[in-house]
């Protein structure tokens, strides 16, 4: 009798180690997991959700996602009084506030350079605002592979050879986010 105690005591001491190892590998495997996930897919997997964006340079801005590339988030501010989208850079994010800890991870093709060729193609009129809380108006003339052309001109006025102020090339590293006008 004694010995089928002591194998019982054995068998039961074995089957708490399995599940205590297993408990670990399944805790190791969650963190690994949490570790590959960056930024740009918990972004992804939050499109049309409303969030709190700290932006360097810029201040607080609470928007709704409405898109997301691997360097930029296209936002549209909640309490703008007309419909604003923002663009902005991955790199200027200071705090994210409101995600729901979905992940989604399907590959994002095109980068700020290509959304900022958009606003080119468009001739639309933005206001550009750095990480250190300067901000410049006008139009981009040309989408470069590090850096953009503003032609600088008046919020109110279209790009006109007239009202051209002059052309400043602002390097997309220092970029904070970009408003169409």
């Amino acid at each position: 009798m004694r010995w089928e105690q002591l194998f019982a005591d054995l068998e039961g001491q074995q089957a708490d180690w399995e599940r205590r190892e297993r408990a670990a590998e399944a805790a190791e495997h969650t963190r690994a997991e949490h570790g590959r996930v960056v930024l740009g897919d918990r972004l992804a997997a939050d499109v049309g959700r409303v969030l709190r964006l700290g932006v360097r340079g810029v201040g607080a801005l609470e928007a709704r996602l409405v898109d997301v590339g691997p360097d930029w988030v296209l936002a549209h501010e909640v309490r703008a009084s007309a419909y604003q989208e923002r663009l902005v850079a991955t790199a200027a994010l200071l705090s994210v506030e409101g995600l729901s800890g979905r992940v989604d991870d399907r590959p994002r093709r095109y980068g700020l350079r290509h959304a900022v060729r958009a606003l080119s193609r468009d001739r639309a009129r933005v206001r550009v605002f750095d990480q250190g809380g300067d901000h410049l108006s006008g139009t981009v003339d040309r989408a470069l592979a590090d850096h953009l052309d503003l032609a600088r001109h008046a919020d109110d006025e279209p790009r006109r050879p007239g009202a051209v102020r002059g052309v400043v090339a602002l390097p997309y590293s220092t970029i904070a986010m970009v408003q169409r006008l």
